[in-house]
Formats: structure tokens, C-alpha cells, sequence
């Protein structure tokens, strides 16, 4: 149980570091962000709900308060990712690699939720 801690805080850890990080980027980097949507053909007027959207995933992930919001928040993050991996590959502009592995920290920190925190879930429900 402890290891599976350790790897779903780890995962979670740079999951959340990695959104807060690019969200931050949108918001205190504008023309940059501005860029980056151009290049990938994106409309530039999502650049900051999409910013404030993964500042509340990320609060929605570490807060673990309502179940449904954290499940949203990793659909969300998810939806996100396959995106922008799409996109990165369409103007074959080489810069997948981040897409990648916002993929991969998202599946461990998903699938490691369910066996450190699942367990608990579960007993809550039988209580009710």
C-alpha cells in the first residue's frame, strides 16, 4: 500500500505540477501561449477560460472533495492532452513529447487513485 502511495503522489505530483505550470504560462506568458494556439491552428480566445480550467483540475485532483469533479478534471486533463498530441502531430512541429507525457502521468495517477483512495471510496459508500 505504502509504494502505491508513493507512486500515485509522485504521478499526481508532476501531473498537477506540469497543468498548474502550463495554465500559469497562459496567463503570465500571453503572446507566447498566443503563439503556440496560432501554429496549432487553435482560436486564441479559449487561452484563458482553458488556463483558468486546469487551475480548478487541479485543485479538483489534490482537494479530492466532490468525486465527480476529480473524475472531470482527469476527463478534462485527458481530453486536453490526446488534443493537443493530436494537434502537435497534424503540423508535425515536433514538440509531442509534453503531450506524451501528460498521457502517461495521467493513466498512473488515474489508475493508482483507485487502488490507494478506491478502497476508501468504497467503504464510504457502505456506510451510506
Amino acid at each position: 500500500m505504502k509504494k502505491n502511495k508513493i507512486i500515485y503522489w509522485i504521478a499526481t505530483g508532476l501531473l498537477t505540477l506540469l497543468f498548474f505550470a502550463g495554465a500559469m504560462m497562459y496567463i503570465f506568458n500571453y503572446p507566447r501561449a498566443e503563439g503556440f494556439f496560432i501554429s496549432l491552428g487553435f482560436p486564441t480566445w479559449i487561452i484563458y477560460p482553458l488556463a483558468i480550467l486546469k487551475i480548478l483540475g487541479v485543485i479538483a485532483i489534490l482537494t479530492k472533495k466532490s468525486n465527480f469533479l476529480k473524475e472531470l478534471a482527469y476527463s478534462g486533463f485527458l481530453f486536453d492532452v490526446i488534443l493537443a498530441l493530436a494537434a502537435h502531430i497534424i503540423v508535425s512541429d515536433g514538440e509531442y513529447a509534453p503531450a506524451i507525457i501528460a498521457l502517461v502521468l495521467i493513466a498512473i495517477s488515474w489508475f493508482f487513485d483507485r487502488k490507494v483512495f478506491g478502497n476508501y471510496i468504497q467503504r464510504v459508500i457502505k456506510k451510506e
